[in-house]
């Protein structure tokens, strides 16, 4: 598979965030500090005016990089990877492409803070640093319009419970956390491993086939798992403050979160192909 520069991110923020270029040519997206109540995002994407179908990526595919971030626990979310941004509607107003919210197909490294809980099944970790994948079955967009009101009364618990049996049922899923760095010291220097947590540079790398997923660390796989996302998808780099949460005897809740400090994500030689 051809590697190649991504040349074609474009910024998604929100007042007071920014993205830039450190000076060794890295991405350094970044929000500022801020209450509860309020919505920040530093995002790098490639499908912000494309219908979802002209999407650019199919596998086979691979996507490496290098990252690391402020903090080894940052308020709300960040990460990496392909999705098919399912949640966003547009109806073709002002340039932008005509979209309707989509059931999620992704396969990406997402770090969730608590409260979030981003699993519909029991037995996979739903927060923390996850390699995750989700396949979802084609439905058409009219019908799942028409369950947009059960998704509604997901804020009572017994709704919510429902809810959580008709997405496993819909939408296939695989996930794992992302290990940390082995407890001994390496002979290595920490910067050519990418060792010593998540402040630290550290290599991921993402392998998509139509019938799998891989996920590698510092040139390491640790997850393989078999579903794999419908394409075709989109390329995503983001750190915000949101969270979502569909626990299995809760109900669903989701906002934004308080961060006292700003944080930031920084990516390094990306490549995808």
């Amino acid at each position: 598979i051809m590697e190649m520069m991504i040349p074609n991110l474009k910024p998604n923020l929100t007042p007071g965030a920014g993205v830039t270029r450190t000076a060794e040519g890295a991405w350094h997206c970044e929000i500022p500090a801020g209450p509860r109540g309020r919505y920040r995002l530093a995002q790098l994407d490639d499908y912000r005016d494309l219908p979802r179908r002209g999407f650019p990526w199919r596998p086979p595919l691979r996507l490496s990089l290098r990252a690391r971030v402020s903090a080894e626990e940052l308020p709300g979310t960040w990460g990496f990877g392909l999705w098919n941004d399912p949640f966003s509607v547009s109806f073709g107003l002002g340039g932008m492409a005509r979209r309707f919210p989509a059931l999620p197909n992704a396969a990406w490294f997402f770090y969730a803070s608590p409260p979030n809980y981003l699993s519909f099944r029991n037995d996979l970790p739903a927060q923390g640093f996850l390699a995750a994948t989700f396949r979802a079955a084609a439905i058409p967009a009219p019908l799942l319009a028409l369950g947009s009101p059960v998704m509604a009364l997901a804020v009572i618990p017994l709704t919510a419970r429902l809810v959580r049996r008709l997405l496993r049922a819909m939408v296939a899923q695989g996930a794992a956390l992302v290990p940390s760095p082995p407890p001994q010291p390496s002979p290595i220097p920490a910067l050519e491993i990418g060792g010593g947590g998540l402040t630290a540079w550290r290599t991921y790398t993402l392998d998509w086939q139509a019938d799998s997923v891989s996920f590698g660390l510092d040139g390491a796989t640790f997850f393989e798992t078999p579903i794999s996302p419908r394409p075709p998808m989109s390329l995503v780099l983001w750190i915000d403050n949101q969270y979502a949460a569909l626990p299995p005897r809760g109900r669903l809740s989701y906002g934004v979160l308080l961060n006292p400090e700003p944080a930031w994500l920084e990516i390094a030689d990306l490549h995808i192909g």
